[in-house]
């Protein structure tokens, strides 16, 4: 059934986040899969639509700045169609000693089994506060 194809492979995409292998992160979306975040573009921090190719950079920049990874836990899916419709929360502690602790939802288009679109809604103040507060440093390229 390709519904819970799809279904499993949003729960593999997660699955590798937290065990930050942004290798099979990336292995679970097609060539020219999109990334939306929600936000403003003109806050300094990442949002809009990202390529595969800045998506899989503003994972790996977020990973270095964290010191043992990214919990990602799914705590619900529904599957219709071509999409996954997920609640994901996320825990880890920056460098610096921050506590990123994040809620989300999340739409993931899939084609070909793979995820061919995603959409995350996120608590951007919070994203501000842990990732930027008191820090210049951007992780989108």
């Amino acid at each position: 059934m390709e519904t819970q194809h799809n279904k499993q492979m949003a729960h593999e995409f997660y699955r590798c986040f937290s065990e930050s292998n942004i290798t099979g992160v990336m292995a679970t979306m097609t060539d020219d899969a999109t990334y939306w975040i929600a936000g403003k573009p003109q806050s300094g921090v990442p949002c809009g639509e990202l390529s595969k190719r800045q998506i899989e950079k503003l994972f790996l920049a977020m990973l270095a700045r964290l010191k043992t990874g990214l919990k990602m836990t799914v705590n619900s899916a529904i599957a219709e169609g071509d999409t996954v419709a997920l609640e994901v929360v996320s825990r880890g502690e920056l460098t610096n000693g921050r506590i990123y602790d994040q809620q989300y939802h999340v739409a993931m288009r899939f084609r070909g089994g793979k995820i061919a679109s995603t959409r995350e809604y996120l608590d951007t103040h919070h994203v501000v506060d842990i990732w930027f507060a008191n820090n210049n440093q951007s992780t989108q390229n």
